[in-house]
């Protein structure tokens, strides 16, 4: 059975370019499409006193939420299949769940709040942080639909062995899929105490780092490079916070992957630093892909 890509869809314009952009993303991988739309309206109304006052109930805007994406959707790919879905229970909930047997889950930057356009929504959060399965969140600007493509280029944050072996092979499918390439980098830093003020801690440890990373780099891509031969691959090693690095190459990319490190049995959100600033401040789609420890 193919496991289908999820969007979690409310009605909002983030969750519409979601649709959008998932709906392409589906093509290019030959999965299906699955709309899910959580709310807890039968919590607080029932179906039948909403009719009563002559007022549209909750059910039915997840209604017409749901076919009005499938709709946008079906024009935006007329090839893939596409099934929808309502949930009576809260949006992490949901997404979660439907998290454990799809190929990814794809929500929009933040929903029907009034959160503002440059900031991360709770719920895209909290999904990032526990899934399964790989999670892209659409940051980027509201014509992102537009970028879509045009870098032709895929971003990598490379994190230590094995811990972002699931990322490196999620990002070389992701840059096969789409004939781009692939940006692997690796940020460094040299520690507070050699300081490039002392004439016998300059140039040689920075030198030293530097190559720790590269060699760090290579560790990580293994097999993949040998698995996708026609991904056309490009190695950095930069000296920084790995955060900001990241976030300045999402300007020229359509997508960043970073890990995700999920330990066994803890219940709480499994993040990280680097992906929880990039997921606050890339200017481009980012995919948070687990990897068990």
């Amino acid at each position: 059975m193919e496991l289908p890509l999820v969007v979690g869809v409310d009605g909002s314009e983030p969750s519409l370019r979601a649709v959008d952009w998932a709906a392409a993303e589906a093509g290019l991988h030959g999965v299906p499409l699955r709309l899910v739309n959580a709310s807890l309206w039968e919590r607080y109304e029932g179906a039948a006193l909403a009719d009563d006052l002559g007022k549209p109930s909750e059910q039915v805007l997840a209604e017409t939420i749901v076919a009005s994406a499938a709709e946008r959707a079906r024009r935006r790919n007329p090839d893939v299949k596409i099934s929808t879905e309502i949930l009576p229970e809260d949006a992490v909930t949901a997404l979660l769940r439907e998290g454990r047997n799809a190929f990814a889950l794809v929500v929009g930057s933040h929903g029907r709040s009034g959160i503002t356009e440059l900031l991360l929504g709770s719920v895209s959060l909290a999904v990032a942080a526990r899934a399964d399965c790989p999670v892209i969140v659409l940051r980027g600007p509201q014509d992102q639909r537009r970028r879509r493509g045009i870098r032709q280029r895929i971003v990598l944050g490379v994190d230590e062995p094995p811990q972002g072996s699931a990322a490196v092979r999620f990002a070389f499918q992701e840059a096969e899929a789409r004939y781009a390439d692939l940006h692997a980098v690796r940020a460094w830093r040299r520690p507070a105490h050699e300081s490039t003020d002392h004439p016998q801690t300059a140039g040689e440890p920075a030198g030293h780092h530097e190559t720790r990373a590269a060699e760090t780099v290579e560790a990580a891509l293994g097999e993949a490079v040998a698995d996708h031969p026609s991904v056309q691959l490009r190695r950095r090693t930069v000296e920084g916070p790995a955060g900001k690095i990241l976030v300045d190459a999402s300007a020229t990319a359509d997508l960043l992957v970073v890990g995700a490190q999920r330990r066994h049995g803890h219940l709480g959100l499994q993040l990280g630093r680097v992906a929880h600033a990039v997921l606050h401040r890339a200017v481009c789609p980012v995919a948070v892909v687990p990897q068990q420890v």
